[in-house]
């Protein structure tokens, strides 16, 4: 009686227009923040999406060429940069070369070869602080190879005719890293083994200990240069970093600038179409909300009338606000329907284009319909209970 009473012969267009633009503005809302979370996480471990680090060194000029200028960073340099507020961390990259060895009868063909190996913080790799740890006397070196290495030595292997080596398979095999100081007088071997790889950095890695330990035992007299820092932007700002170099004469690999431009335009994008889905959001909420209150000032007659035969203004705050409160529910509903059928087409998309993410729904997207539910809910009640308690 009470819903034909004060919900019949209403205008429902205005109600159509919020009910299309909250279902549209979920929607979008929820498919967003789902695959800015699946990207992410398939990008940390594939270096997609990650933080946007790369390794930076001055530019070589005709002055540097001549010695008239230097191409190593000083101390204070890097503390300069250190110090940019568009920089979370810069760290300097260390360097020297030694002789890289199989030592493994895994493999029936023996290679060996001088390579130049580097050391980062471990703050810039993907691996427990335990296992990038390394002291004189340990048995083995951890080591993090470049994934280009992976490919040469496969194609290496494949010319041989061996079986090539997935990466699992190479973190079981055991190599030999050979320390030589400069008059091949002193000699130090040391067995080593693979805990990770890397897309961003094309050499070989080591702990810093086992860096400093082998500068200070086999070239304690060289002087040690720093020719490339390691620079991590803060999320959405590496154009600022990328004006930086330009100012002051740094460059990196043009790999590395064109995947850190992609991860910064595809979090971007992401964020925007987060950030339009909740104003749409907010719009939708705001005209049911509008028209909640257009209803009730519609049907104060009716609303007065009622109070005066013995309805309470919480039985009547109640039902405005059921009435509501499943108009919005059934808008939540056919958003969730409408997402899981949009996630399995954009799966498929996702993996027809080689991006293979996890397939299950994240807790955020639950999160966030919740969310949308409760502040039109809260709203819905505040309005109804305002309304309606004006005519007590």
């Amino acid at each position: 009686m009470l819903n034909k009473l004060l919900f019949r012969n209403q205008d429902s267009r205005q109600l159509v227009i919020a009910m299309i633009g909250a279902f549209l503005g979920i929607t979008f809302l929820v498919t967003s923040i789902h695959y800015l979370i699946k990207v992410q996480e398939f990008g940390e471990g594939n270096d997609v999406l990650g933080p946007n680090t790369i390794v930076v060194q001055k530019k070589v000029t005709d002055a540097s060429a001549l010695n008239l200028s230097k191409t190593d960073f000083g101390e204070s340099a890097i503390e300069e940069i250190r110090s940019l507020p568009f920089v979370s961390n810069a760290q300097p990259v260390v360097s020297r070369s030694l002789y890289f060895e199989k030592d493994d009868n895994k493999i029936p063909v023996a290679f060996g070869t001088d390579v130049f190996v580097q050391t980062v913080d471990s703050d810039f790799l993907d691996l427990e602080a335990k296992k990038w740890q390394w002291k004189e006397g340990d048995d083995h070196v951890p080591i993090v190879l470049p994934r280009q290495f992976m490919v040469m030595l496969n194609t290496y292997m494949a010319s041989k005719g061996i079986p090539q080596v997935s990466e699992s398979l190479a973190k079981r095999i055991g190599f030999k890293l050979t320390l030589e100081s400069p008059d091949g007088k002193k000699k130090e071997s040391h067995r080593a083994y693979i805990v990770g790889f890397t897309n961003s950095v094309a050499s070989i890695l080591v702990p810093g200990d086992y860096m400093r330990y082998a500068n200070e035992k086999f070239s304690p007299d060289e002087e040690q240069k720093v020719t490339q820092l390691m620079i991590s932007s803060k999320d959405g700002e590496f154009g600022k970093v990328e004006e930086y170099m330009n100012e002051h004469g740094l460059e990196s690999a043009k790999s590395e600038m064109d995947l850190s431009r992609l991860k910064s335009i595809v979090g971007t994008l992401f964020l925007v179409v987060i950030g339009i889905s909740i104003i749409a959001v907010f719009v939708s909420c705001l005209v049911l909300i509008q028209y909640m209150q257009l209803l009730i000032t519609r049907n104060l007659y009716e609303v007065r009338t009622l109070m005066r035969i013995g309805y309470h203004p919480k039985s009547l705050v109640k039902k405005f606000f059921m009435y509501f409160s499943i108009i919005f529910a059934n808008i939540i509903l056919v958003a969730f329907l409408t997402f899981a059928w949009l996630k399995t087409w954009l799966d498929e998309m996702f993996s027809d284009g080689g991006v293979y993410i996890d397939n299950s729904m994240t807790t955020w997207s639950f999160g966030a319909l919740i969310l949308a539910y409760a502040f039109f809910m809260l709203s819905s009640f505040i309005t109804a209970r305002k309304g309606i308690y004006a005519e007590y």
